[in-house]
């Protein structure tokens, strides 16, 4: 008796098609899918491209970077895309690297913030004539208060500790005074082991109204 071959039949199997969430077009979620650890850290927003400061890995700036606050001097903090930095406000007004390196003989004006010694540095050239009188003065109270006048790019190196910490930050945006006194617990973290020189009186930016 001759063996019968059955027929074989193909079935059909319906996967249901991938659902986008509500409000979020595809090519957003597609994006956000392909980087999925970056969507846990920044949530898909644009981060602040910043570079580096050569001892970034130490690790007392992971010590001084945890304890960098949310807000600071009233603006609040972002995201970046570098080991050891931070940046706050929108646009970014301030910009912070923990493993800058000092190079001495320091000869810009020094302050004390709350025991924490601090290098000034305008950037930009705007009044240099200010700066060089703070710097030949050899940094006394008088003479910070004259430079620091509010307009241009500025940066305030941490002095005596190592890594450094360095901050760059807009004047006509941000109150210094605020900022150094915010960043005091952090940067305390890092040991001091010498102070600067030059200062005549202890310049507690916080008595600033």
């Amino acid at each position: 008796m001759p063996h019968r071959l059955g027929r074989s039949r193909s079935t059909s199997v319906e996967r249901p098609a991938a659902k986008v969430q509500k409000g979020w077009p595809a090519r957003r979620t597609l994006l956000c899918g392909a980087a999925a650890s970056v969507l846990l850290i920044s949530g898909c927003s644009s981060a602040v491209t910043v570079d580096a400061a050569p001892d970034a890995t130490d690790p007392d700036c992971a010590r001084a970077m945890v304890a960098m606050p949310d807000t600071l001097a009233g603006q609040d903090k972002r995201e970046t895309t570098a080991q050891a930095t931070a940046a706050w406000g929108d646009p970014a007004s301030i910009i912070l690297k923990c493993g800058a390196r000092v190079k001495e003989p320091v000869t810009d004006p020094c302050v004390r913030v709350n025991d924490v010694d601090w290098t000034l540095k305008q950037e930009d050239g705007t009044d240099d004539s200010s700066q060089s009188k703070g710097s030949q003065s050899g940094g006394t109270g008088q003479d910070q208060g004259e430079t620091l006048n509010g307009k241009g790019t500025w940066t305030a190196t941490s002095f005596g500790r190592s890594p450094a910490v360095q901050v760059t930050f807009d004047a006509a945006k941000v109150n210094s005074s605020t900022l150094l006194v915010d960043l005091q617990s952090a940067v305390g973290r890092i040991d001091q082991t010498k102070q600067c020189t030059s200062v005549s009186d202890d310049l507690d930016l916080s008595k600033d109204g």
